[in-house]
């Protein structure tokens, strides 16, 4: 299982993505699952993967061959918005699956990928898109700033909590790692080494890229923080009104009967 995330903000965009792959509890390998394409100047593009390992393989070194020999068609070095960005590397994921669809059905695998492509094409604005299994997408939003892919229930909480386009590049970049580690602490499939990666709106280069491994002192400290915030959160919730000062219950109160209908 893979956990990959995006947030979308005013400053730019902040991706994050585990580096975890298994095919049962006795095969676990690490892959990096982000790509970045700068094809042109004036462009900018990072691709996250979750899904078949072989399928977004064979995805990416697609994207790569129709960058390095042009036939005619959509590539990221032409395409005029980031949706036909989105369209293009949909209809190529499609196509993969299907080219393999019968023969992983025979053996009960599923060949499916979903994506998450982020980035911008000067005189455009930046964005962030999910790209389905099935070939179409959809994008962020000013409600919903952020995307998930992969083992996403338990990274939620923090994003809906928090995130929102006016957060700082660091302040998404750290609650991206939150949700990240959160994730890590419910399900054994997602876990370091973790990428992150952020990029500064209109400057259509990469920003940073750092990878966490399990013992990254930054990592324990903001795990530690996180945890000691809960718990201090927690002690601190409003007391039932039938609790003490001192803390001690006293004798619940009565239900009141309900009057007959």
């Amino acid at each position: 299982m893979t956990y990959c995330l995006g947030l979308s903000l005013e400053d730019g965009l902040v991706f994050a993505s585990d580096s975890r792959t298994n095919a049962g509890v006795d095969y676990v390998t690490t892959y990096s699952k982000m790509h970045v394409f700068t094809p042109t100047p004036d462009r900018f593009f990072v691709l996250l993967s979750a899904g078949n390992l072989a399928t977004t393989q064979e995805v990416v070194n697609h994207i790569q061959r129709d960058l390095d020999y042009p036939a005619g068609g959509p590539n990221l070095a032409n395409v005029r918005y980031l949706f036909e960005a989105a369209e293009y590397v949909g209809a190529v994921s499609l196509a993969v699956q299907k080219e393999h669809s019968d023969a992983l059905a025979q053996s009960g695998v599923s060949g499916e990928t979903t994506l998450l492509i982020g980035g911008q094409i000067a005189g455009q604005p930046h964005g962030l898109m999910m790209i389905y299994p099935q070939g179409n997408y959809i994008t962020s939003s000013p409600e919903t700033p952020y995307l998930q892919i992969g083992e996403s229930k338990y990274g939620k909480p923090a994003l809906d909590r928090i995130a929102h386009p006016g957060l700082s590049l660091n302040q998404g970049a750290r609650l991206a790692l939150v949700s990240l580690d959160a994730t890590t602490r419910s399900n054994i499939t997602v876990g370091p080494p973790f990428e992150l990666a952020t990029y500064q709106r209109d400057s259509l280069v990469l920003g940073c890229r750092c990878r966490f491994d399990a013992d990254d002192s930054y990592l324990i400290s903001v795990r530690e923080a996180w945890n000691n915030g809960i718990k201090e959160a927690f002690g601190n919730l409003p007391k039932f009104s039938w609790e003490t000062p001192s803390g001690e219950k006293i004798a619940k109160p009565q239900p009141v009967p309900l009057p007959n209908s």
